[in-house]
């Protein structure tokens, strides 16, 4: 009886131990469940916040755009980004996204076979990393995505001709081109919210729907830190040698690559990245061996006597590598960002504040070379250089403000534009700078200026014009091009002053041959200025002063989103009707809010057009972003036919015509049926005026007609939509677009 028992107690205690340990797998099995998303699916269009999911192979294609680095535009595609940034290859994984706060300046860079582009802002971000889930965070099995259908505004109904042509709309419904979610979660608030004000136009971005959540977090990654220990002296003794004339100089390494995804200044040039602080005095350090250098000049047969130091002939030496160890030894303070920066920015008031020259009123950052390569008595005449810089421009408040940024392996800011607002207090800082050694990475350094150093923190001012003037000695010892591309794009305009530039035998030590070409913001000789000695410098500071203070010919100051003439030609014929009227409006507020509007940046016109046209208001009219959106909101429905050729002839002459000459010319027609006159002739003539055209169909608009207006190639130019209320669809679509071009203009 009792062995029964027992037997039938154990076997229930077995069976009971069994279901629960089932039960407990099957648990732990659906609570790691990944769900899985598509290639091009991007981060706006995923309402979680926060999530973990699977991408599958294949994602690594130029059609899933990707924007920033290491952190991310959220119209970005998520698959994409993660192979971009590393965490996973073309085989596909699982990924952790967060979303974060929308950004200024997201960086464009080549990484693990995708290219990523640059942006200048955005409303929304995010991050991705290893798919493992953060302790106390619970993540969704199912992914919830935005909807594509606005419910916020509904159409009045249609007059008679709207509903013979809806009748045709709706036979083409299902074989119309299905617009793309460029869109991500945007969405119309226009008709619910008033305009902007002035507090708050400049946070407000192509709206969302009521369905997304909040950014769970406003804060950005740092990059991680890029120790300097790492570089040794025997590569630098070693590379480059200058046969015959005993002239050694390090070289670094050859790949240097932005370590952090930004963008585009605030106000003024779209980009106001982080400011970079930490403490570097320990690395600083002068060359204590000097000797006499004999180099016999090319084609002047004169021979000169210079003391320089004994590095340039024994970089090589025992002492010298140990002399190297111990500046770089590790322990000292550097920036997250890998750079070195002193903490003294703002030392004791100045004595005395000047108004300057108001005819030079430029932000300027010289990037001073401290290498080793250029000796100690080099270093005092590109003292003396910036000093007579400084003396000509007229430093002051209301002109010229001057900072200065010393690089050689890591740069750092010796002082920004607020510390010093007088010539002689700036020229008696410069006397007091240290030499800091090193390498010569000026591409470092143009990161770290872009990243650091035009922010409102330091003395930016937003209408003054950013430039920076590289200082190098031969050559840089890393690559310049692609720094140097995202400081151009983020509004920096390039100079370089380069002194003893390779001969032809020293030519093939260069790690990037025409580093001055791939950097400067033109090619056409007026950013680059080459000078044969160090000891003719000061023949140059008036020629130099008069091209920085050239405030006309700064041509980088001007970006895709400040320095365009947009009109938008609005279709108002009988078939749009008032509710989808006001829903087009919408798109052309979303759109034009975006950009850098004031009588010298973006300007904005409209023309409305039925069988006739109205010009609603010039380019001339408005010169702030809120006059500019309270007029789009007062423009009223007209009703009539639709002749958009002559609608095209019409913006022609009585917008475009009155364009200023440095100002891109930019139409966007929005349109919703076929045209009752020629499209192809009008569009044409514009199209030579240099007139660039987008045109956006809307249900039953004609896709030839799209294509003959659009500029080519028409598919980058020409947009349909099948409902009035997809519209939102294409903002992001055409802002990206015009960057894109405004980027990809030649430097000539």
């Amino acid at each position: 009886m009792k062995t029964t028992v027992i037997a039938t107690f154990l076997g229930v205690f077995l069976t009971c131990t069994y279901a629960a340990k089932e039960a407990t797998k099957k648990m732990k099995k659906a609570k790691l469940y990944v769900p899985q998303i598509d290639c091009d699916v991007k981060a706006g269009k995923i309402i979680n916040p926060e999530f973990i999911a699977k991408c599958p192979p294949g994602c690594q294609d130029v059609k899933y755009r990707v924007y920033g680095t290491d952190i991310y535009a959220s119209f970005s595609s998520v698959c994409n980004a993660a192979i971009h940034s590393g965490i996973i290859d073309n085989t596909g994984g699982k990924i952790l996204v967060q979303k974060v706060a929308g950004h200024s300046g997201y960086r464009g860079s080549f990484s693990n076979g995708v290219r990523s582009l640059s942006l200048p802002r955005w409303r929304e971000s995010f991050l991705v990393s290893e798919g493992k889930p953060r302790k106390g965070v619970t993540y969704p099995s199912a992914l919830e995505y935005s909807s594509s259908k606005s419910t916020a505004v509904k159409s009045e109904p249609k007059k008679p001709e709207q509903d013979q042509k809806a009748a045709k709309g709706a036979d083409t419904a299902n074989t119309s081109e299905k617009a793309s979610e460029q869109g991500d979660t945007v969405h119309k608030e226009y008709q619910t919210s008033p305009v902007p004000t002035p507090a708050t136009q400049m946070a407000t971005t192509t709206p969302t729907p009521t369905t997304t959540t909040t950014d769970p977090s406003t804060t950005t990654p740092k990059p991680t830190t890029t120790p300097a220990t790492t570089r040794t002296a025997t590569v630098a003794a070693a590379a480059k040698t200058r046969p015959g004339l005993h002239r050694v100089r390090d070289i670094g390494s050859s790949s240097v690559h932005p370590a952090y995804s930004s963008v585009v200044a605030a106000a003024s040039r779209q980009v106001q990245a982080a400011q970079g602080r930490g403490q570097n005095t320990a690395f600083r350090g002068t060359s204590t061996s000097a000797s006499n250098r004999n180099i016999l000049r090319p084609n002047t047969g004169i021979q000169r006597q210079e003391p320089v130091a004994a590095f340039r002939r024994a970089a090589s030496s025992p002492a010298h590598l140990a002399m190297e160890t111990d500046l770089w030894k590790p322990g000292l303070s550097l920036l997250d960002t890998g750079f070195s920066s002193k903490e003294e920015l703002n030392p004791k008031p100045l004595e005395s504040i000047s108004q300057g020259n108001p005819n030079c009123k430029v932000d300027l950052s010289f990037l001073m070379d401290g290498s080793w390569s250029i000796g100690k008595r080099r270093f005092q005449l590109q003292k003396q250089f910036l000093g007579n810089v400084a003396r000509v421009l007229g430093i002051g408040t209301a002109g010229p403000l001057m900072g200065i940024v010393q690089y050689g392996n890591d740069p750092s800011t010796e002082f920004n534009l607020k510390t010093y607002t007088n010539s002689k207090d700036l020229r008696n800082a410069i006397e007091k700078i240290p030499q800091k050694g090193g390498l010569s990475n000026v591409g470092k350094a143009l990161s770290f200026v872009n990243k650091n150093f035009f922010s409102d923190a330091n003395g930016n001012r937003g209408g003054a014009p950013n430039v920076v003037v590289v200082m190098v000695d031969g050559w840089p010892t890393d690559r310049v091009e692609e720094a140097s591309r995202l400081a151009r794009e983020s509004g920096i305009n390039i100079f370089f002053v380069t002194i003893e530039a390779a001969i032809e035998s020293e030519k093939q030590n260069i790690i990037e041959p025409n580093f001055v070409d791939k950097a400067v913001c033109r090619t056409n000789g007026f950013y680059s200025i080459n000078v044969p000695s160090w000891f003719s410098l000061h023949k140059v500071v008036q020629p130099l002063v008069k091209r920085v203070c050239d405030t006309d010919r700064l041509v980088c100051s001007k970006t895709c989103l400040n320095s365009a003439d947009i009109g938008f030609v609005i279709d108002g014929s009988s078939s749009v009707g008032t509710g989808n009227f006001r829903t087009v409006l919408q798109f052309v507020a979303n759109i034009s809010k975006e950009f850098e509007i004031s009588d010298t940046d973006t300007r904005i016109g409209a023309v409305q057009y039925t069988y006739e046209q109205r010009l609603e208001f010039g380019f001339d009219k408005y010169s702030t972003k809120q006059d500019v959106l309270s007029a789009i909101k007062r423009i009223s429905y007209w009703s009539g036919g639709t002749s958009t050729g002559a609608a095209i002839s019409y913006a022609s002459e009585q917008l475009f015509s009155k364009s200023k000459p440095n100002k891109r010319k930019i139409m966007i027609l929005i349109t919703d049926g076929r045209s009752y006159d020629d499209v192809r002739v009008p569009a044409m003539a514009a199209h030579q005026d240099g007139v660039i055209a987008y045109s956006v169909g809307v249900a039953w608009a004609a896709q030839e007609e799209l294509e003959a207006i659009a500029t080519d190639p028409d598919k980058e130019h020409s947009f349909f939509v099948d409902e009035f209320d997809h519209l939102y669809r294409f903002v992001n679509q055409l802002i990206q677009n015009i960057c894109t071009e405004f980027n990809s203009q030649p430097r000539n």
